[in-house]
């Protein structure tokens, strides 16, 4: 098994674990000494997962977030900035939100940190679920915030970010790019007819892609240009593949899944879902091979030491900011009512430990949590830790040490 981080990252002093620095500062997001706060702690973690080996950090991608919560506004260019600070360690946006993108401009940008970090890099891919900025990011394509619920606007942004990812994949591959999209009322060229007037007809027809050019000068396909690092482009990885459909779709294109799904069983139907698809595409893989697995995980000597220190700060922005998202029905169990929705008051460690959403406790704790998870998917490729409530808000010291714990005790376990 490989071992991944996963940061939302936090400016330091947001949300309620520091709400008086937070309302002084308010909005915080747009407090240039904060952010570069942020930054310090964000490289400090990299460097030190590179150091003492994690093989891969994921970062993902929102906007417009003024509270100073999930502040990672574009992680290709966090992640150039990291990939010069280090050495061996995997980059990941966890995920590019498709809908928010224009698929040339990102095929580029992708392939530009390939070539930066030479290799290292895995490209998640995601859909976006927070109307605030998907809505106004995606209004290009008409493409509203995921829902995962099978309506008409679910079902429009799930259409918009397989066609983009199909455009991407096209400049990638391709030496030269034709195409017409009737899903997004895009094409290239643009008229489709061909670009006329193309003053440097001479020099391309010399220097440039084959076919860039008809007889007339006009530019009727395009290069696009670098190609990526990776042939023919880093793996695709997406979050978080909770719906059915969108594990047939990874599957279907061979995306790594990560999922952040609370208990063993729920994991294994839907590992078990990807491998028949996948199957079905000519790709054999074991049960678990291929896909990850996210845990919030919180070490210490002790179980109690450990939610003293991992939950009293953490619940509260969990609850507040991602309870109304409906992220708290991950904390249900068989004794809620079935009726009533689950209250901010359940979404601390403790239920979070219950329900396996977090592995909390000293080393032999989090062993057996990994050793369950197993036990459904035997051939699990990566773990990933969820680092929720950790940066940002704990000091910085004790959310390194917590790496090194899990770096010391646990992955020397697991190691493939």
């Amino acid at each position: 098994m490989k071992f991944s981080l996963f940061m939302n990252p936090q400016i330091p002093g947001s949300g309620y674990a520091a709400e008086e620095n937070a309302r002084a500062l308010r909005p915080i997001g747009r407090d240039p000494a904060s952010y570069q706060a942020l930054l310090h702690e964000v490289r400090e973690i990299a460097v030190h997962a590179d150091r003492i080996g994690f093989d891969a950090l994921m970062l993902t991608e929102h906007h417009f977030h003024s509270e100073g919560f999930e502040f990672s506004v574009n992680p290709l260019m966090v992640l150039a900035d990291l990939a010069a600070r280090t050495e061996r360690i995997l980059l990941a946006p966890l995920g590019l939100v498709l809908p928010a993108w224009d698929p040339i401009r990102a095929a580029e940008d992708v392939a530009l940190l390939d070539h930066f970090c030479q290799g290292r890099l895995r490209l998640g891919v995601a859909r976006g679920y927070q109307s605030r900025w998907a809505d106004v990011l995606g209004q290009r394509w008409k493409s509203r915030a995921a829902r995962s619920d099978g309506s008409r606007t679910d079902d429009r942004n799930f259409d918009v970010f397989g066609e983009l990812l199909k455009i991407m994949k096209m400049a990638w591959t391709q030496e030269t790019l034709r195409y017409r999209s009737d899903v997004l009322d895009y094409q290239v060229p643009d008229p489709y007819e061909g670009i006329e007037g193309w003053p440097a007809q001479e020099w391309t027809r010399t220097f440039g892609a084959p076919g860039e050019l008809d007889e007339q000068g006009r530019v009727q396909r395009v290069s696009v240009v670098p190609r990526p690092y990776q042939d023919p482009h880093p793996e695709l990885w997406q979050p978080f593949t909770v719906s059915d459909r969108s594990v047939v779709r990874a599957a279907q294109e061979d995306i790594l899944p990560w999922m952040f799904t609370p208990l063993p069983g729920e994991h294994r139907k839907k590992a078990e879902l990807y491998r028949s698809v996948a199957a079905e595409h000519g790709r054999d893989y074991r049960l678990g091979e291929h896909t990850g697995i996210l845990k919030i995980v919180g070490m210490a000597d002790t179980r109690e030491e450990a939610i003293a220190t991992y939950g009293a700060k953490m619940h509260k922005d969990f609850a507040s900011f991602f309870g109304p998202f409906g992220y708290l029905e991950v904390l249900r169990t068989e004794d809620d009512d079935a009726a009533a929705p689950i209250s901010p008051e359940k979404g601390d460690f403790t239920r979070m430990a219950d329900v396996q959403m977090a592995l909390i406790g000293g080393p032999d704790d989090v062993k057996r949590g990994i050793e369950a998870m197993l036990k459904e998917i035997p051939d699990l490729e990566w773990f990933g830790l969820f680092m929720q409530g950790q940066q940002g808000v704990l000091p910085l010291d004790t959310v390194k040490r917590n790496l090194e714990m899990f770096a010391e005790h646990v992955i020397p376990e697991f190691r493939d």
